[in-house]
C-alpha cells in the first residue's frame, strides 16, 4: 500500500499564487510518475500534471503550461505543485495520483490517490 497526503490547499484570489504538496509514505517503489489531477464544482476528475520518480521528467495540460511547476523532495518523498497566476477556473478539489507506469504522463493507471485539497480561487 502507498499512503498519499496532500496539503497546502486554501482560499486564493485571482492572480495568487499557491503551493499544494503531496507525502507519500508506506510501500517504496523503486520507479514511478506521479501527478496532479483536479475536480471542479459539478464536473469530472481531469489530468493537470506528472513528474517522474527521479524529476527528469514533467508534463503539464496547455492549461496549465507556463503558470503550474512541479518540483520534488526526494529525500522526504514530497512532491510540490507551485500554482501561479490563479484563475476561478482553478477551483477544484487537487487530487495526488500515482501510478508505476512510468511511461503513463497522464497518469491514467494510477492505482493510489490522495484524499485532496481544496483550492478555492476567488473572482
Amino acid at each position: 500500500q502507498v499512503q498519499l497526503v496532500e496539503s497546502g490547499g486554501g482560499l486564493v484570489q485571482t492572480g495568487g499564487s499557491l503551493i499544494l504538496s503531496c507525502t507519500a509514505s508506506g510501500r517504496t517503489r523503486s520507479s514511478y510518475a506521479m501527478g496532479w489531477s483536479r475536480q471542479a464544482p459539478g464536473k469530472e476528475r481531469e489530468f493537470v500534471c506528472t513528474i517522474s520518480w527521479d524529476g527528469d521528467f514533467t508534463y503539464y495540460v496547455d492549461a496549465v503550461t507556463g503558470r503550474f511547476t512541479l518540483f520534488r523532495d526526494g529525500a522526504k518523498n514530497t512532491m510540490f505543485l507551485q500554482m501561479n497566476n490563479l484563475k476561478p477556473a482553478a477551483t477544484a478539489v487537487y487530487y495526488c495520483p500515482t501510478t508505476p507506469d512510468t511511461r503513463d504522463s497522464a497518469l491514467g493507471t494510477a492505482d493510489y490517490w490522495g484524499q485532496g485539497t481544496q483550492v478555492p480561487v476567488a473572482s
